[in-house]
């Protein structure tokens, strides 16, 4: 893609930063997640957001990671940086703005100790799958998560 720039998030990015937030997990979240957006924006060693732009400034894509001290499925040691989000709108796609974005969030998480990058996709989400794999991850497990109510 032509002229596109991927730069960490700040706080002027915010209504695109959330806009792509709400198109990759739809719902009524926005108080919530500028809430969480200011977090991250707090914690620059533990937490990043890359947006994508083209020339024009629109913004075209997202990817949020936090770098992880705890146990991941499928990786060896810590910290790990793990992929949190990766959402690029539907007329950018397949232009290699989710590569570049992964590109990004890689740097700073190398920049961190990181030395494995792990994510994750629900069971049926066969088209992040596919992401994932032409990005260079490889599939590690499958798991299936489990819930007992302790009340009625």
């Amino acid at each position: 893609m032509d002229r596109l720039r991927v730069r960490q998030a700040t706080t002027a990015d915010l209504d695109d930063w959330i806009e792509l937030r709400l198109r990759l997990w739809p719902g009524d979240h926005e108080a919530e997640f500028r809430d969480e957006a200011r977090d991250i924006l707090g914690h620059p060693q533990r937490y990043c957001a890359f947006l994508a732009r083209d020339a024009a400034g629109e913004a075209l894509g997202l990817a949020e990671a936090a770098v992880r001290n705890d146990y991941v499925n499928g990786t060896e040691g810590t910290p790990v940086l793990f992929l949190e989000g990766i959402y690029v709108a539907e007329s950018a796609r397949r232009q290699g703005v989710a590569r570049a974005l992964v590109r990004a969030v890689q740097v700073w998480g190398v920049a961190r100790g990181c030395r494995d990058f792990a994510s994750d996709a629900a069971l049926d989400n066969h088209a992040s799958h596919a992401l994932h794999r032409a990005l260079g991850f490889v599939e590690t497990e499958r798991v299936v998560y489990f819930r007992k109510p302790l009340r009625d």
